[in-house]
């Protein structure tokens, strides 16, 4: 039984891990060099990665205008963004100025030759094969490229998750020593005395 609670346990890990990753807000430091909307086509499972329709509008169309950020980082590689407003459910960052978030960008377009250096915190992922893009929710211009940010919001996010934790867990444990292990004991006790019985009938 070792190897399969092993197997099921890291399989958890990797899900929550992953499912963290997705969802904790990321900063990129970019150059914006388009800013656009492009009727997206929302076929499949894919759907579930684009957040929802801006609020008020229906979200169930098989295809939609998406806000689109095209960036460049310093290294020449390019990174795309759409710019989406999110649910009021999850992931939980009540982002509702998806257009006003597009006109920043449109703001901040710069050229290589006098570029302008912005800081993208966005959540998701990038996987080309499947047209999915992470979503863009703030925009700050910074001094260069090599502007860093320490994660305090994911360290915070991170550490109140250990702590819910380790709450849950003490809780269980009193509830086990308290209801559970006296239950327990007290069927056993229960199950020996009516074998006891069932044996001096015979």
């Amino acid at each position: 039984m070792r190897w399969p609670r092993i197997i099921f346990l890291s399989l958890v890990i990797l899900l929550i891990g992953a499912f963290l990753h997705y969802t904790l807000p990321q900063r990129d430091v970019v150059r914006i060099v388009n800013a656009e909307s492009i009727l997206t086509e929302l076929d499949g499972w894919n759907r579930i990665f684009y957040a929802s329709a801006d609020a008020g509008a229906s979200g169930r169309a098989t295809s939609r205008d998406v806000r689109f950020i095209n960036t460049v980082e310093e290294n020449g590689n390019t990174r795309v963004y759409r710019n989406e407003d999110t649910s009021v459910l999850w992931p939980p960052y009540f982002k509702f100025d998806s257009q006003d978030l597009q006109t920043e960008a449109q703001n901040l377009i710069s050229s290589a030759d006098d570029p302008q250096w912005v800081s993208i915190t966005h959540y998701g992922w990038r996987l080309n094969v499947f047209s999915i893009y992470p979503n863009a929710v703030a925009i700050t211009p910074v001094s260069g490229p090599d502007v860093t940010s320490f994660p305090w919001i994911n360290i915070v996010i991170l550490l109140g998750m250990v702590l819910v934790i380790f709450m849950a867990w003490r809780i269980w444990e009193r509830f086990e020593d308290r209801v559970i292990e006296p239950f327990v004991d007290s069927v056993a006790v229960r199950w020996a005395k009516m074998k006891d019985w069932a044996a001096g009938r015979r």
